[in-house]
Formats: structure tokens, sequence, C-alpha cells
């Protein structure tokens, strides 16, 4: 039968060109149809998707789309298909080939602009926050970034070390360093480094795991509060950890080793006045003042692009080192950054894992995690207002994937910080000129360059000018905080507002770590306890009527017949919001819509009659099924009639496995509200 069905195939094309053209379009018309054949274009899903829907469509008016039947069984589909599938999972499949020569000059003009702003600050990063190399920020604003240029969806994304997750890793090894009984070494610093490439391999490994079984929707469980909260209180401890070197307290900060946030505090406040470098202190203030005044004037030519574009803080960065250089300020008291080797291990490549340093996998565990989640939250933001702003689509489930290959990739190299988006960057990313993930290989490329060739000549850069760098990240860090503190106070937003001050507090009184996890925690139970609550609402007739309205929603509405409740279950069922059915339900019988408290007297008599509107119940789950069976028993058993009306087919074959339709009978089965009280008033009771 198979042999055959070529020959109808044709002999049926045959007969619809001879009915349906003259017979000397007939041989255009075939030679169109086996041209058609033979190219296959290229096809996004979305088109296989539409294709697919048009063929059913055309099947059931009638229409036999004859093309596509042949082609289905044609292998070159399946290579077309399998080549779809390559360039959705590695998106650099589709846009290199079709890279086009008019986006270079917006592509390396953003790539130099960023890499301009991203090499003063990794190397602020990796030497004043994770307590690093500079050469490990570097080799972290490069490598990660290459990687995910490669898997990525965001054309305009910047992958790169980032304050807050710097900081997370730095105390992570300083925490280590001190239950080792070891000091901040001067120079090289193997237990730094392996620890830090721990925690960016199990970031990675995470992150990668997260996308590789569609865990993406993480981004919508936790709460925009609990981002603030956390990200001011990252703001508020990177703030007075950069306050010792802008006073020159790093060397007795050192000595005294406070270990909280507020024993820090308390150094600064108490020695910055008799013991700070008088120098270093004026150089900060400089350099901090220069910044503000750039980027200010800035500002006022954003229409002027040169001006607009001005790296300001590779122009501070460059003019400080040239005179701490000029003038000897190291001389004076003032920490430079002195010769920082280009390489970070014994070689440039290593195992993350090798040289015994399985050990510091189970303490670093948590902070890898932590890194994960609050480095994809960022990025994940910063490229959908990207996509949105430029109008391509974001796959969080790919985007993970690919944050967390280029972590993987960055783990061999010795010390590379964890590498995720950042919304600042990616910004001036997209303003620049960059149009596709070119940009982020472009800027990769020159911070390589930098590595290999610029380190020389920072030899006198001020490590207090490093930290006004960051004193100036975190400005934009805690920007948008006193708007969003504002506006839930306006809205009445307790819960936000309590769960973003709890996790402030916790941050800075306990650790970041417990600070996030707790409100992380908190934040899960909220989302739980909400799901928990089956969405129903009692429906009443409206009069002259046979219309069933919420009471709620309707004033007019009533409940015509005395002893009977009519619930609608406005959600599909499961074991999350099933659990709490029984006890709601009660609620509802006893107090109708009001809220009242449960010491109060019921206002209402318990149902002789209770009717289910079931048109939103799409599903229900086994054991949303059996809790289900439980609550109908217990009020069959208490002499309630039971009507479920609205029951959608597949609820029904649900209800049938479990036993409900034989425990209330299939005659309790109604089509309609209106059915189900026209047998209520028709039975005597």
């Amino acid at each position: 039968m198979s042999s055959s069905r070529p020959a109808l195939l044709h002999a049926d094309i045959d007969r619809l060109l001879a009915s349906s053209v003259p017979a000397s379009s007939a041989a255009s018309a075939t030679e169109s149809i086996m041209a058609i054949d033979a190219v296959s274009p290229r096809k996004t899903i979305e088109d296989e998707e539409a294709e697919q829907q048009t063929g059913l469509l055309d099947q059931e008016s009638g229409v036999v789309d004859y093309r596509s039947i042949a082609s289905s069984r044609d292998p070159r589909r399946k290579r077309n298909v399998l080549a779809t599938r390559a360039k959705y999972y590695i998106p650099s499949l589709a846009w290199i080939p079709q890279y086009s020569w008019s986006l270079l000059g917006g592509d390396v003009l953003a790539g130099l602009t960023v890499a301009c702003i991203l090499i003063p600050q990794s190397i602020s990063y990796a030497s004043s926050l994770a307590k690093l190399s500079p050469v490990t920020g570097l080799i972290s604003a490069a490598i990660p970034g290459i990687v995910y240029a490669f898997l990525g969806t965001s054309r305009q994304l910047n992958v790169a070390p980032e304050a807050a997750l710097s900081l997370l890793l730095g105390q992570a090894v300083q925490q280590i360093r001190h239950d080792m009984g070891r000091e901040i070494p001067e120079g090289f610093d193997a237990l730094g480094l392996a620890v830090s490439s721990v925690i960016t391999l199990q970031a990675g490994l995470f992150s990668f795991m997260l996308g590789f079984f569609r865990l993406g929707f993480i981004d919508v469980v936790l709460s925009r509060a609990l981002l603030r909260g956390f990200i001011t209180a990252v703001a508020v401890v990177i703030l007075i950890e950069q306050l010792a070197p802008v006073f020159g307290l790093t060397k007795l900060m050192r000595t005294a080793d406070p270990e909280g946030t507020l024993q820090k505090l308390h150094f600064i406040v108490t020695h910055a006045w008799e013991h700070a470098n008088p120098l270093t202190t004026t150089i900060s203030l400089l350099s901090l003042s220069t910044l503000v005044c750039l980027r200010w004037f800035k500002s006022q030519f954003q229409k002027t692009w040169w001006i607009y574009r001005l790296p300001e803080v590779l122009i501070v960065v460059g003019l400080s080192t040239f005179l701490s250089g000029e003038f000897r300020w190291d001389k004076g008291g003032v920490d430079i950054l002195g010769a920082v080797s280009v390489t970070t291990g014994e070689r440039f490549i290593e195992n993350p894992l090798g040289n015994n340093r399985w050990k510091f996998l189970h303490p670093t565990t948590s902070t890898a995690i932590l890194i994960a989640v609050a480095g994809f939250l960022d990025s994940i933001v910063a490229a959908k207002q990207n996509g949105a702003r430029y109008g391509h689509p974001i796959s969080p489930n790919r985007e993970l994937v690919a944050l967390g290959a280029a972590n993987l990739v960055g783990s061999f190299f010795p010390g590379t910080l964890p590498a995720y988006g950042s919304i600042t960057r990616s910004r001036i990313n997209g303003d620049v000129g960059a149009r596709t993930q070119m940009a982020s290989i472009i800027c990769s490329v020159v911070v390589l360059i930098a590595t290999f060739f610029l380190l020389p000549w920072l030899y006198f850069l001020p490590r207090c000018v490093l930290a006004t760098v960051i004193l100036l990240v975190v400005y934009s860090l805690i920007a948008e905080t006193p708007h969003d503190v504002l506006y839930y106070w306006r809205m009445s937003a307790w819960v936000d507002l309590g769960v973003m001050t709890l996790t402030f507090v916790l941050s800075i009184v306990w650790n970041l770590e417990a600070g996030i996890v707790i409100s992380m925690v908190l934040s899960l139970l909220l989302v739980v306890h909400r799901s928990s609550k089956t969405r129903m609402t009692i429906l009443g007739r409206i009069p002259g009527t046979d219309r069933w309205k919420p009471l709620k929603e309707n004033p007019e509405a009533e409940e015509a017949v005395s002893g009977v409740l009519i619930v609608r279950i406005r959600e599909n069922l499961d074991f999350a919001n099933t659990a709490q059915l029984k006890e709601r339900l009660r609620r509802i019988e006893l107090y109708g819509i009001h809220k009242l408290h449960p010491s109060e007297e019921p206002t209402r008599q318990q149902a002789s009659v209770l009717v289910f509107h079931l048109a939103d119940v799409d599903s229900v789950d086994a054991s949303a099924a059996q809790i289900f069976h439980e609550l109908l028993e217990e009020y069959r058993n208490r002499g309630v009639d039971l009507y479920l009306t609205h029951v959608h087919h597949r609820a029904y074959k649900t209800f049938a496995k479990a036993g409900i339709v034989e425990l209330i009978g299939a005659d309790a089965f109604r089509e309609t509200v209106a059915d189900a009280i026209t047998i209520v008033e028709s039975t005597p009771r």
C-alpha cells in the first residue's frame, strides 16, 4: 500500500490541476509545485507552528494540502527541522551567517565604549570587593562575555563581574581565610583563587541546570520588594567596605579585623578622624568629585554623542595614575596598585577542582547558589528591558543555560569571578549602537588586549581611586530605593514594604547571605500561601432571569432558594489550593461573602443543598480529586444534596476515576446551574 501512495498522490495533483486551470497553464503550475518542493526556505519555529495549524484547518475544511503531505516524508524537511532547532538552542548559528556589515560600526563603537567602562570597574571589583588580583576581574570581563555571545538570546546584554556578586564572593573568601587562620597576602593568593574558581564553577553549574530543567520562571517568584531590599543592603555594605581605602585605613582595618558590617562602620567612625591618611583622603574626594562633575557635564550634552560617550571612569583612572607616578604619591603613604602578574595561577587554564580543591565545595555551595539566583535575576531584567526596547524575544531558560555555560568555561581560568548581566552596562551598550552579540565579542577582545598590555601602565594607580569608582556604582544601586519605598507606602503595600525592610535589616545586621536566604524563603511562603487559597465566590440569581452572578460583584443578585448555596470555583484544582478547600467552604457556608473573625457567631444557616459551578475548572490533579472526594463524602454524610454543573470533560474523567461520580451519582452532574436549581425546586424538602 505504501508503494501505491506516490502514484495516487500525483494522480490527484494532476486531476486537481486539470479541473482548476487551463491545459496551457497546467505544465507551468506543475513546474511551480516541483520548484516549491525543490526549494526549502528557511523557517523559524513560529513559521513551522503556523504551517501546522494551517494544515489542520485545511483538513477540517475538506482541502488537502498534498505538498505538505509529501514534504513531511522528505528527509530534507527533517534536516531543515534539525537546523532550525540548532539555531534555536545556539543563537549564534542564526545571527552570524546573517550578520550585516552595516551593523559593524555600531557594534564596534558599543564594544569600545563598554570596554572603557568595564576595564576600571573589573579591576576595582576584583581588588577592592573580591580581594583578589586585578587580573581576575579582567579575565572575568572577557571570557564569559565571549561564551555568552554565542549562546545568549539577548543582543545587548553585557556579561561581566557585578559589584554585589563580587562582594558575596569576597566575603566567602574572607570567611574561609579566617577559618583557616590566614591573612590576606600582598601578592599571589592561591587560596583566594581556588575558592573563587570553585564558587564560579558551582554558580555556573547551578545556572545551567536551572535552564536545562526549564526553571526560568523563578524570576517571577521572587518579588521586586525583596530584590530592592537586597540591592540596597548590598549598596550600604559596599559603601562601608570602601570607606577604608578612601580614608587610607586598609592596613589598620586588616589588623583590627572587624567581622560584621556594623563593626566595620564603628571602626571607620572611630578611626577616620585620627588615623586617616590626609593625602589619600584628598585624592579620594577629588576623584569622586571629578567623576560626579564629569557625569553631570555629560548629561548636559546628550545629543552630542562624542561628549555624552566620554568614559569618565577611564579618564579619572588614567589621569590619577599619571599624577601618582609624576608626584610619587606612594611615598606619601598612598596605597597603589603596584606590579600585577598577568597569570593568576601555575597555568593559564586549570581544572577548577584540581589540586585538592574539593574541600572548598561544601562551605561555598550556599554562596554559589545565592550568586546564581541574584545574578540571573539582574540579568533577566536587563535582557527583557533591551528585548522589549529593540524588538527581539528573550527566553529565560536559554539565558540560564548561556549564563551557566559562560561561568563554567570561566571557572577553568584560575580566580575568575562569577559573571552575569548588568542593567546599566547593557543599557549603555544598546544606546551606543549595539544591535547584535558582536558588540560583546568586541568588548571582550578589547578587555583581553588590556589585560596583557595595559596593566604595566597602571602600576601607580591609587587604590583609593578604585574605591571611588565603586562608590559611583553604589549611587546607581540605591538611586531607585526612595521611589520604591514611597510607592509601596502610597499603595499601602505593607507586605512588600515589610519584606524589603526585613531583607535590608537582616543583610546589614547579620550578613548578606542570611538576609537574602531568609527573605527568599519568606517570599516563597507568601507565594504558596496565596496560591493555597482557592478562588471561589457565592452566586446569586439576577431577578427575573436564569443568569447567576457573584453576589460580591453584583448587588442586584440574590440567593433565591433558602438553604441552597451555589459556589463557583474560579481556578483549576491542585494539591496546593485544595488542601484548604474544606475550611474555606465552611467559612463561606457560615459567614457568606463577609470577612468576619472565626470567633464571631455565624450569620448564615448551614446549607441543605450545595451546587458547585465548575466552568473555570479545566483540570483536577489526583491529590485534589482525593481531597474533593473526602469533602463531598462528608457533605453527603451530613445529608446535604450535591450538584456539580458546567463540568469539563477532562475534569469529569478525573472525577470518575476518583470515585466521585459513583459517590454522588451521575444525575448530580448537571449542565447548568439553572438545571440543578429546577430539580431542587421541584423536589419536596
